[in-house]
């Protein structure tokens, strides 16, 4: 088992340094100049150098990442063009929406779809099953900002239950927050909880088709037994993984849902910041997304010493 945890750890690091050039070269891939896009067209030849020199694109393309990974690695991800106030500060202010949004979010989603496979599984091609998976095809088709406006229309502007947008900060209170994210977190968690109801329904299948369950059947264990105990820990490995892969759907889904509602997360901050072409911000906050999905990813590898006996050995 440390073997195991050991190399999923070491395999971390050679995807963080993939994923870090990737970034980097953003800038270098975007057509034109980076410092005469940055100093805009009103800008003379003094502004440019001056940009170009404050973000070392006067140097050779080798020393430019070296530099940018060395700061990386001391959380120095610059400074922000737009606002000349450290990227890891914007960051840091705009980090508590969009953990919490994300955080509710995975909450509702596992409440909800996990139960939903399992019943789906064990009335399998019956009229709940079909219910179910219609849920699941309407959560996939139906985009997060569609969902989110109807969301608005209905129980914010008729029913007045939630606010139309905005975001209350933990500092003023968890109901308070938790009720001003109820609603873009539902909008979120449908697309999610459609993917993860579909994953569930098909691992409990095989887990029901297998020898132990029907062991179990045959000794008289009840039908709620058999499918929490048994079928659902053999059906843990699946489930597990596609709510770490489903978390990149996630995140991709932050950024238009806190447009929408109108939350001042890291979501709204990537959105203005390639509104305004400032690419330190840019390269920060996929850095930090991209790090968040390592770790998640990494942490899902790691959660199925818990699921399978396999991994132990």
């Amino acid at each position: 088992m440390l073997l195991y945890i050991l190399g999923r750890l070491l395999a971390a690091i050679p995807i963080f340094v993939l994923v870090a050039i990737f970034i980097f070269s953003l800038a270098h891939l975007t057509p034109g100049d980076p410092a005469v896009l940055l100093a805009g067209d009103n800008a003379n030849p003094q502004q440019v150098e001056k940009i170009r020199e404050r973000l070392h694109l006067d140097k050779p393309l080798v020393v430019q990442f070296g530099i940018w990974a060395g700061n990386a690695l001391r959380l120095d991800l610059g400074d922000s063009v737009y606002s000349n106030q450290p990227v890891t500060k914007l960051i840091a202010q705009r980090i508590e929406p969009t953990m919490v949004l994300a955080i509710v979010t995975l909450i509702i989603t596992v409440a909800i779809a996990v139960p939903l496979g399992v019943i789906a599984a064990w009335r399998a091609n019956g009229l709940i099953d079909r219910a179910i998976m219609a849920f699941a095809v309407f959560g996939f088709s139906v985009p997060v900002f569609v969902i989110g406006y109807l969301l608005v229309y209905y129980f914010a502007v008729k029913l007045k239950w939630f606010p139309v947008q905005g975001y209350k900060p933990l500092k003023d209170g968890v109901l308070a927050t938790l009720h001003s994210v109820t609603l873009p977190s539902i909008a979120l968690s449908l697309v999610f909880a459609a993917l993860i109801a579909r994953v569930t329904r098909a691992a409990m299948l095989e887990a029901l088709n297998e020898n132990f369950t029907r062991t179990a059947r045959a000794k008289g264990l009840g039908s709620l037994r058999i499918l929490v105990v048994h079928a659902l820990k053999y059906a843990g490995v699946p489930v597990i993984t596609v709510i770490g892969i489903g978390f990149a759907t996630l995140v991709g889904g932050v950024v238009v849902t806190e447009s929408v509602f109108n939350i001042p997360g890291i979501g709204r901050l990537t959105v203005d910041a390639i509104t305004r072409r400032d690419y330190p911000v840019v390269q920060g906050v996929i850095l930090f997304f991209s790090a968040l999905l390592i770790l998640i990813n990494l942490l899902v590898d790691l959660s199925y010493v818990l699921f399978d006996p396999r991994v132990k050995g």
